[in-house]
């Protein structure tokens, strides 16, 4: 069971303007994150927000224009700072929103706020550039900066009482997690590139002939960039269908805004899989009514009774 939230009526006006600054916050930064959350309760809602201000402010550092040494001092500030969070040490008067609404959060709801701990380690991984060989080794990274904020995000949802096999609610939000950067990495190959950062395993390029990289609109010459956009297309596939056990042990509302957030993704490795160069020419996105179609569907609790009936036919 979740804590219950207090009613605006009883939350302090800092707070409630620290939420309204991390809300700001979400709904110009958010994109995809911000059409699954509006599904939500609003003390579910604010708590969601001040969760992606405090990560946005983690990514930023990353992949802002400071030198290098200044994102690692600002990294070690940021911790120490979740750490003040953690221990219960910042007031409602503190000038730092942020850090007001995800406190008021945190008492509010069991958010293991260890998993932001993890995102910061993710980003110092991509401060220091590193590469990976294989799946298992993108796997670290993967859970560090997102499967971590799948757990993050339960804590917030709550598993609903009695939901058979909660147990492995947690495991599953974090599988989830890791379709949803697998994905993104797809999306953001030749931007990454770019940025001189390589995300898919040495291993999987080197299959497929694309060890040379993806600097330019058109695949490296000789290869099967289909060919491995395909392959990763199908593991973050796989991803999904096991994370999407999680929706079943959610209540209505927290289950349709996973859907949501989840279903868009899968519209864009959809949109992937039908034209693989298309992440080359440049970043694929979905339009608005789209994903206002998911987000309905979501609503309507489909995507949740799709994964409970296949559920029950595996077991029977």
């Amino acid at each position: 069971m979740i804590g219950t939230v207090e009613s605006s009526a009883h939350t302090s006006a800092p707070v409630l303007a620290a939420y309204s600054y991390c809300e700001a916050v979400t709904g110009q930064q958010a994109r995809n994150f911000a059409y699954g959350i509006r599904l939500l309760p609003t003390p579910k809602r604010r708590a969601m927000s001040a969760l992606y201000a405090f990560s946005r402010r983690v990514d930023d550092i990353g992949d802002g224009e400071l030198a290098g040494d200044v994102k690692v001092a600002r990294l070690e500030e940021t911790r120490a700072l979740l750490a003040r969070i953690q221990d219960g040490a910042v007031d409602e008067d503190d000038t730092d929103p942020v850090a007001v609404a995800l406190a008021h959060a945190a008492r509010a709801f069991p958010i293991p706020l260890g998993g932001l701990d993890e995102l910061i380690d993710g980003v110092q991984m991509d401060l220091r550039g590193e590469t990976y060989e294989t799946w298992d080794d993108l796997k670290v990274y993967c859970r560090c900066v997102a499967g971590a904020i799948g757990r993050l995000s339960l804590g917030v949802f709550g598993a609903e009482p009695g939901a058979r096999g909660a147990e492995r609610a947690p495991e599953y939000a974090d599988t989830l997690g890791l379709a949803l950067q697998l994905t993104n990495i797809l999306r953001d190959v030749r931007e990454d590139a770019e940025d001189g950062r390589t995300y898919l395993p040495a291993d999987d390029l080197a299959k497929f002939g694309c060890s040379a990289g993806f600097g330019g609109p058109t695949p490296p010459e000789g290869s099967d960039f289909a060919g491995l956009v395909h392959f990763e297309v199908r593991r973050a596939r796989a991803l999904f269908a096991e994370g999407y056990r999680l929706l079943p042990m959610l209540d209505r509302r927290s289950g349709a805004c996973v859907a949501a957030m989840a279903g868009i993704y899968r519209r864009l490795l959809d949109r992937i899989e039908r034209d693989p160069e298309a992440v080359l020419r440049g970043r694929v996105s979905l339009p608005g009514r789209e994903k206002a179609y998911v987000a309905v569907r979501g609503l309507s609790g489909l995507d949740a009774r799709h994964v409970t009936r296949r559920a029950v036919r595996k077991r029977a």
